[in-house]
């Protein structure tokens, strides 16, 4: 059975921030609405890498995607590609190198900041250019595609929060509150998502350092959040979900076959040590 899928990657998210800031989250967590789990990134801990690994399942080693200036197309199965393979709808509000990774490399801001194409592999998009373009304004924009294109999966990123660390650290005021303001946009839309029976998972490419950067090993670097959120959901909470297993978990949610990852339709997450299942769908 297939679901409506909304995937939220909020860039540059340490767990810890998120954990303590995000009090509309949080307070779903305490009405049984919404689990948050730790993740650890993968390795290097940096964004374009990272989105590979998120929408694909393959660490960056493998992927090729080894460094921010890797600006190719993804040559990897993606959540984008088996969607549009079999026949599902597909939107983004996001960062452009993601534009680049699924639709055309080089992105060219005339052409593609605005996507209505069904050949692409993310067919509707509203990419933008600039690490400081209002978060506000991508979940407007993210909005905007829901509404009027009804997509099956809809990939929302806003930079706002990885922006904030690298101009002030993560242990600063300015990050702290730019997290805060994200959460306070997402308790505008998550209600009406909630309502209409989406599946939402919330979570970060990366975190971030005291020294304003990423990429290396710290725990505030590679723990992140995740969030889950839907009926599809089981909620267990002694869970130890991975990065890589995302991509698998939003394929079986939006009911694709033929992708290498988990694939069941009552079971999520599976543990690293003894290949048992851990984040369970609902029956």
């Amino acid at each position: 059975m297939s679901h409506k899928v909304i995937l939220i990657v909020l860039d540059g998210l340490a767990y810890n921030t998120a954990e303590q800031c995000m009090g509309f989250l949080q307070g779903l967590n305490e009405q049984k609405t919404s689990t948050l789990y730790k993740l650890q990134c993968e390795l290097p801990s940096k964004s374009r890498p990272l989105y590979e690994t998120i929408l694909t399942g393959v660490p960056p080693v493998l992927s090729g995607i080894v460094h921010n200036d890797v600006a190719r197309n993804s040559n990897q199965q993606s959540v984008f590609s088996l969607a549009r393979q079999q026949g599902l709808t597909t939107a983004a509000a996001a960062f452009h190198w993601f534009s680049e990774l699924y639709n055309r490399s080089p992105y060219d801001t005339v052409r593609d900041r605005h996507t209505n194409d069904p050949a692409q592999l993310i067919q509707h998009g509203c990419f933008y250019h600039g690490d400081h373009y209002p978060d506000n304004y991508v979940y407007l924009d993210a909005e905007s595609l829901r509404r009027r294109h009804n997509p099956d999966f809809l990939l929302i990123h806003p930079m706002n929060i990885d922006n904030a660390g690298h101009h002030e650290g993560v242990d600063s005021s300015h990050y702290r509150n730019t997290v805060r303001n994200s959460d306070g946009e997402l308790s505008k839309y998550l209600p009406t998502w909630i309502e209409e029976g989406y599946q939402v998972l919330i979570t970060s490419d990366h975190g971030m350092n005291s020294d304003k950067s990423h990429g290396g090993t710290l725990p505030e670097e590679r723990d992140i959040p995740l969030f889950v959120i839907g009926e599809r959901f089981t909620h267990l909470t002694d869970c130890e979900p991975k990065q890589t297993e995302i991509c698998g978990s939003v394929c079986d949610l939006l009911g694709l076959t033929n992708h290498n990852k988990p694939s069941t339709e009552k079971l999520l997450f599976k543990q690293n040590t003894n290949n048992q299942y851990m984040v369970a769908l609902a029956n």
